[in-house]
C-alpha cells in the first residue's frame, strides 16, 4: 500500500494550497506517468459552480512525503484540468509552461528568496510578540542568535532537512528583520522546477506549522507600521548574462523590464502596495529603478554582475504571497523577448 497526497492550488485570488489523499496498492516503480487522475469539488474551492462543479486534478509531478513513517507516501502536485482535459483558468502553471517552451533558448535560471512570519493563533500576532505592544524596533533580528531575538528555529531547520530530503534544492535560510520574520532560498533552477519546487515547499512549511500549531503568514505587510514586509526576491540570469561580460545587454534586460512594470506588478502578489512604499528596503510601486547593490531599488544588481557585466539580477519587487507561476511567466516573458530581438542565441 502507498498513500498519495494530491496537492494543487485553488481559485482564490492568492492561491491556497489543497491537498487530499488517496491510498493505492501499486507497483513499486510509481512514476507520474502511471499515477491516476483525480477528481474534487471544484464549487468548494471557487473554481466551478455547484450545478456543474467537477474539477480534474491531473498529476505532473512527485515527490517523497517526510511526514509519513507508517507507510510509503508520496506528494503528487497536480495542475487542475476541466472534464474536457483543458487547462482550468485557474492553471496558471499551463501558462509558464507555454512560456518556458517558447523562450527555451534563454535557458533562464531562478531563485527566490522566500519571507514569512510565523503567527500565533491565539492573538493573531507574530510568534513571541506581546498581546497588547510591540517587541523590541528592528535591529537585532536579522540573522539573529539568542532567545531574545528568534523564536521557532528548530520549525526552520525541520523545513530546510525536510525538503533538501526530498531532493528540492534549498540553499539556505536566515532570521528577517522582525520577531518570528525568516526566509528560505530554493535555486538555481528552471522556470518549472522552481514554481513546483517552491509551492511544494510552502506546502511542507505549512504541514510542519500544522503540527506545532502555529501559522504561516505569507502577507506582503503582515504588522503595520514601522516594520518591514515580506517579500520573494527573484534573481534571475539567462545562458547569454551568465556566459558574456556585456554592459549593454544587462541594460537592456533592466529596460525591458521597466517598460513591462506595470505588467510585472500585477503578477507579484495581493496587497503588494501596502509593502512597496519605498520604505523599509523597497522602492515605491508606482516607480521602477535599478541600483548596484541598492535594496531600495526595484531591481538590484549584485556586486560581482556590476563590476563583470555579466550573472545575474535580483527583481525584489514581488510579494511573499506570489504565486510562482504567474511571476515566473512575466519574467521569462519578458526577458526572453530581449533575447529574441537582441538575437543573442549562438
Amino acid at each position: 500500500m502507498i498513500r498519495l497526497n494530491y496537492i494543487w492550488l485553488d481559485g482564490y485570488e492568492t492561491p491556497n494550497i489543497r491537498m487530499k489523499t488517496r491510498y493505492e496498492d501499486v507497483a513499486s516503480d510509481l512514476d507520474v506517468e502511471n499515477i491516476p487522475s483525480w477528481g474534487f469539488d471544484g464549487s468548494s474551492t471557487q473554481q466551478a459552480e455547484g450545478n456543474f462543479s467537477d474539477c480534474i486534478l491531473k498529476p505532473v509531478r512527485i515527490y517523497r512525503d517526510p511526514y509519513s513513517h507508517n507507510c510509503q507516501s508520496y506528494i503528487v502536485l497536480c495542475e487542475v484540468m476541466n472534464p474536457d482535459g483543458t487547462p482550468h483558468e485557474s492553471n496558471t502553471r499551463a501558462d509558464l509552461r507555454e512560456a518556458a517552451k517558447t523562450h527555451a533558448q534563454s535557458d533562464m535560471w531562478f531563485g527566490i528568496e522566500q519571507e514569512y512570519v510565523f503567527i500565533d493563533p491565539e492573538n493573531s500576532r507574530p510568534y513571541g510578540w506581546p498581546d497588547i505592544g510591540y517587541p523590541n524596533p528592528q535591529g537585532r533580528y536579522y540573522c539573529g542568535v539568542g532567545g531574545d531575538v528568534t523564536r521557532l528555529r528548530d520549525i526552520v531547520d525541520q523545513h530546510a532537512e525536510d525538503v533538501r530530503w526530498m531532493n528540492i534544492p534549498l540553499e539556505g535560510t536566515n532570521a528577517e528583520v522582525m520577531l518570528s520574520q525568516w526566509e528560505y532560498q530554493i535555486g538555481p533552477c528552471g522556470p518549472l522546477d522552481m514554481a513546483d519546487h517552491l509551492w511544494v515547499a510552502r506546502y511542507c512549511m505549512e504541514m510542519i506549522a500544522e503540527k506545532n500549531e502555529v501559522a504561516v503568514s505569507l502577507s506582503p505587510k503582515p504588522v503595520i507600521g514601522d516594520w518591514n514586509g515580506s517579500g520573494a526576491h527573484i534573481n534571475f540570469s539567462t545562458d547569454y548574462m551568465r556566459n558574456n561580460e556585456d554592459e549593454a545587454y544587462i541594460n537592456s534586460v533592466i529596460q525591458y523590464l521597466g517598460d513591462e512594470h506595470e505588467n510585472h506588478i500585477e503578477a507579484y502578489g495581493i496587497g503588494n502596495e501596502g509593502r512597496l512604499t519605498g520604505d523599509h528596503e523597497t522602492q515605491h510601486i508606482d516607480t521602477f529603478t535599478s541600483g548596484n547593490s541598492d535594496r531600495g531599488a526595484s531591481i538590484r544588481i549584485p556586486p560581482s554582475t556590476a563590476k563583470t557585466s555579466m550573472g545575474y539580477l535580483e527583481d525584489r519587487r514581488p510579494a511573499a504571497n506570489i504565486d510562482p507561476y504567474k511571476a515566473l511567466t512575466c519574467l521569462v516573458n519578458t526577458v526572453g523577448k530581449v533575447d529574441q530581438e537582441l538575437a543573442v542565441f549562438s
